[in-house]
């Protein structure tokens, strides 16, 4: 077996994250070039980015699907960049920052060992970051700060810094301190070594150490004694060292530094600007020197299908394969895509694999490493590495694929739920067929697409997570299937629950000459507290996100094997409701009693029995329609503060407070999904295009009684 060409120790999976508009793919295409992967450096506003691929990425100038790099890197101080023993290896995802492709971000943390948050230097912290940092958050990802732009008018790194504290953690700490800012930024000062460094050649390509200027050198020492009593806190031996006066040398501080960063007790901050090439050179000496390696990183833990067991799996090429599909894409050259992170051992082309989530063996045809949208064939793929595989016909996104000899099944990536859908129809019957295909494919790449036909009148309904991500959905079907399609308006995903508790029976008692059918039930509803996990429940209790289903049988009154067709009668009747034919959520069920017939009971009258009696219970138990409540951040220029407040309320929101971004106002309210369509364009009339909004979804609320009459209206 060949070895791998480069040591597990020198891996770096990480992913770039931010707010829309912070400069994540800027920065990606500046990486991309000081590692030598590319020749020339792409601009966003020229729709020349690697990243970037896609024609709407282009013409949009924003990223929409995450595009996956391999490159290779040696640190700025090292005196032979030739030489191969001191490269080291980076896998880096570059990740949308619009909310409405939110679910690039989350699958994406959930692959990576690490991650590069990156900043506006004049807006600092903004919504999309709060939301990619949660994600980071629940995934355990450790991650460093760049604050960007400090080119632009307004940027200030202290303030920027401020708003990572206060809004996002106090764990976090300068590593360096910018010199000058706006026009005048010239360079960065790094505290721990106590250098300044400036960056020349056409590109910045060369960093070069200058002396540290008189006027910082006091602000210098104050912060780096800040960053130094940090880093020592999280060591015992450190700590008592230094409270006895004694100097930690460099390395010592360097090593405990990179422990409490994989450990997300510590989350370094530095600063530059990637248009102007300034800073990002010292960012990947960062990844290298605080970010982990696969062998840093905790075993990956799953479970082992046939008997249940837990199964523990680490970072080595000589354990059994271990990998996780993450991302499903459409390659108009190769065909399906299947993304997927290597945790253990190792996987050849051409070789027979078991996808553990389907039970299906595949045949793993051919593997490709991923430049953005160019392809590197390969043979073979070891740990810690991700590649996409070519032609797996079952694999899904979050499915395990492993060795058919050693089962094991990874956790999955839940996803959130589509809250905006809308009716689409083909134009001409040449178009019908195409149109399967590609909302199959389409659906199969995203799993926030959803697709589903209205059981009355027979339509398509799309589904997703906002306005832009349903229209790009269009439009990509457009160009890459050839399928010309009619919309409806956007609609609303509703849904309905009950407020009280309520009893009912359900009695489907059919007499036909011969055998009839014979279901009763008694079941009790109730609303549904919110879920406990963790919990060991109860063998007789299912229980899932929205719903709770309680075997409350005695003695026998209602057979075992009409059980599991009670429950599914409940299920189905949840998915329309009684209000408005909306599905229904947070549903307590208790089957407590019933009787049955010798001859006449079948499964099919308990489930028709089953759902009547849901259908009358939650008539009685004060049935409600609940709406999203999407959470909205408007930034405006000062002057236009009262028009944007007063048009937000009039939308029903609620104003939660307001801050100073710079010259502008940032507004932040809960206003309901509903209310907000078509929003961009009455928010550029009132603010004569300078104010601009992001928003994303928050919670599921009660409709208020009057609305709610137009929408039963409306239904009708």
């Amino acid at each position: 077996m060949p070895n791998r060409d480069y040591p597990l120790e020198k891996v770096r999976n990480f992913g770039i994250i931010a707010h829309i508009d912070a400069g994540k793919t800027t920065t990606s295409e500046r990486v991309l070039y000081y590692t030598g992967a590319q020749h020339k450096i792409g601009e966003v506003h020229e729709g020349e980015t690697t990243t970037d691929w896609m024609e709407q990425e282009r013409e949009r100038g924003i990223t929409i699907t995450a595009a996956a790099i391999t490159c290779f890197w040696t640190r700025t101080n090292e005196p032979d960049k030739k030489d191969i023993a001191k490269k080291f290896r980076f896998n880096i995802i570059d990740t949308p920052g619009h909310i409405d492709f939110t679910v690039e971000v989350k699958r994406s943390m959930r692959v990576l060992d690490g991650a590069v948050v990156v900043f506006d230097g004049v807006a600092g912290v903004e919504p999309q970051s709060e939301t990619n940092w949660r994600y980071a958050d629940e995934a355990q990802v450790p991650r460093i700060c760049f604050i960007n732009k400090l080119d632009r008018m307004g940027a200030n790194f202290e303030k920027s810094y401020q708003s990572i504290l206060e809004r996002l953690t106090k764990a976090a700490v300068r590593m360096q301190l910018p010199i000058g800012a706006e026009g005048d930024f010239e360079g960065v000062i790094d505290l721990l070594e106590r250098k300044a460094y400036k960056f020349e050649g056409s590109m910045g390509e060369s960093v070069v150490e200058m002396p540290v200027p008189e006027n910082m050198k006091a602000d210098m020492e104050k912060y780096r004694g800040e960053l130094v009593e940090k880093i020592v806190e999280t060591d015992d031996k450190l700590m008592t060292d230094y409270l006895e006066g004694k100097v930690a040398d460099l390395s010592d501080l360097k090593a405990t530094l990179r422990k409490a960063v994989i450990a997300n007790k510590i989350f370094p901050v530095y600063t530059g600007s990637a248009l102007k090439n300034k800073g990002v050179q010292l960012v990947l000496d960062g990844v290298v020197d605080y970010l982990p390696s696969p062998l840093d990183m905790p075993p990956v833990k799953g479970t082992n299908p046939k008997t249940g067991e837990e199964v523990v799996r680490t970072a080595s090429d000589t354990e059994p394969f271990t990998a996780l599909a993450f991302k499903l894409q459409a390659d108009p050259f190769v065909g399906q895509l299947t993304f997927f992170r290597v945790y253990s051992g190792t996987v050849e082309a051409g070789s027979y694999i078991l996808n553990s989530s389907t039970g299906e063996k595949e045949r793993l045809g051919r593997i490709v490493r991923l430049q953005a949208d160019k392809r590197e064939e390969v043979k073979k793929v070891y740990a810690g590495e991700i590649a996409a595989a070519v032609g797996l016909k079952s694999a899904k996104t979050g499915h395990t694929l492993c060795d058919e000899t050693n089962p094991v099944i990874l956790e999955g990536i839940t996803v959130p739920e589509p809250v905006i859908s809308m009716r689409i129809e083909p134009k001409t019957k040449a178009d019908q067929e195409k149109m399967g295909v590609a909302l199959k494919k389409l659906s199969d790449e995203d799993p926030t697409f959803r697709v589903t036909t209205d059981q009355e009148t027979a339509e398509t309904l799309i589904s997703g997570m906002g306005e832009l991500h349903l229209e790009i959905l269009v439009d990509r079907m457009k160009r890459e299937f050839n399928v010309d399609a009619n919309t409806g308006k956007p609609q609303v995903a509703y849904r309905e629950t009950i407020t009280k508790s309520a009893e009912a029976e359900g009695k489907y008692i059919k007499q036909t000459g011969g055998r009839g059918q014979y279901g009763d039930v008694n079941l009790r509803l109730k609303p549904m507290g919110p879920l406990e996990t963790n919990k060991k429940l109860a063998k007789n209790i299912t229980r899932e996100d929205h719903f709770e289903f309680i075997n409350n049988i005695k003695g026998g009154v209602v057979p075992n094997e009409y059980i599991p067709a009670v429950e599914k009668g409940v299920r189905e009747a949840m998915e329309r409701g009684i209000v408005a034919g909306f599905k229904m959520v947070d549903i307590s069920v208790e089957l407590y009693d019933g009787s049955y017939h010798d001859v006449d009971s079948s499964e099919i009258a308990f489930k028709i029995a089953a759902s009547m009696g849901f259908q009358d219970a939650a008539k009685a138990a004060g049935p409600v329609l609940l709406e999203p409540i999407m959470k909205v951040e408007v930034v405006t220029p000062e002057k236009f503060m009262g028009d944007v407040t007063g048009s937000l309320n009039s939308k029903r929101g609620q104003i939660e407070g307001m801050e100073e971004r710079g010259l502008a106002r940032a507004i932040r309210a809960k206003v309901p999904l509903s209310e907000m369509f078509g929003y961009t364009t009455n928010l550029r009339s009132m603010t004569e295009g300078r104010a601009s909004f992001t928003m994303e979804f928050d919670h599921y609320a009660i409709v208020p009684p009057n609305v709610a009459q137009t929408i039963i209206a409306g239904r009708k």
